[in-house]
């Protein structure tokens, strides 16, 4: 007898953005990271202190990130020693494990793939600071962006399949849109352009897009959906 084969996912890998996604902007880590590369900036590069502000800008802008910024203008420095100086001195302490996001993250059928310009050092520190370390297939970071010699294949295997993105920056939701992608934006109660959905908390993904466990819902009836009932957890989706 032939075997009966479940029901199709509609998404085949979720690719989730790392800083200000999996946790709240109100940790601390964006503003600090960014104090840390106008440091750097100035104490290692010799940047006149008065510029550097609207040159961050500038080059995020133009560039994407302000290290690449920094790069294409000419500007030569060690990547590891500017990781170090940047994300090695964040902090982590103000983040904690989050045993509910672990919960839902775990009971997700489908690929999950870990997207950050940072470097894997910070991504593993994150990861780990939230309990979240087994709970990604892969992850897309500085050094797979950027390797010595042929680029990684995961962000292509990635994109064979139908890929649901999810980030906190407008900007990258708009590029990932492009790309195809079907877009959720984090952090925010309104949708903004080439998003498909907005949660105001990464916490939300079962509200927002019950589909994603559409044939694979046992989970639900565990000691998670206990977990999940008593959280204190924003509730606001706008699909």
């Amino acid at each position: 007898m032939a075997a009966v084969e479940g029901p199709t996912p509609k998404y085949e890998c979720l690719l989730f953005d790392l800083d200000d996604t999996l946790y709240p902007l109100g940790a601390g880590i964006n503003l600090a990271c960014r104090k840390n590369i106008q440091d750097y900036m100035r104490d290692h590069l010799q940047i006149e202190e008065s510029q550097i502000a609207e040159m961050c800008l500038e080059l995020y802008r133009d560039y994407g990130t302000t290290m690449a910024g920094l790069k294409a203008l000419g500007y030569e420095f060690d990547n590891d020693e500017f990781h170090a100086n940047v994300h090695g001195r964040l902090p982590y302490d103000n983040l904690r494990p989050d045993p509910v996001l672990r919960i839902l993250l775990l009971s997700i059928p489908q690929r999950k793939i870990l997207f950050t310009n940072s470097d894997k050092v910070h991504a593993e520190e994150v990861l780990r600071r939230l309990g979240l370390e087994d709970c990604f297939e892969g992850v897309i970071c500085f050094e797979t962006l950027n390797p010595p010699a042929a680029p990684s294949n995961v962000l292509r295997k990635s994109q064979e399949n139908y890929v649901i993105f999810f980030d906190d920056s407008t900007r990258n939701i708009a590029s990932g849109k492009a790309a195809g992608f079907h877009t959720v934006i984090v952090g925010r109660s309104e949708l903004v352009p080439g998003a498909d959905h907005a949660l105001e908390s990464i916490h939300n993904i079962r509200e927002a897009l019950p589909e994603i466990w559409d044939g694979h819902d046992d989970w639900l009836e565990s000691d998670a959906d206990a977990v999940l009932a008593s959280a204190d957890v924003e509730t606001a989706v706008v699909a």
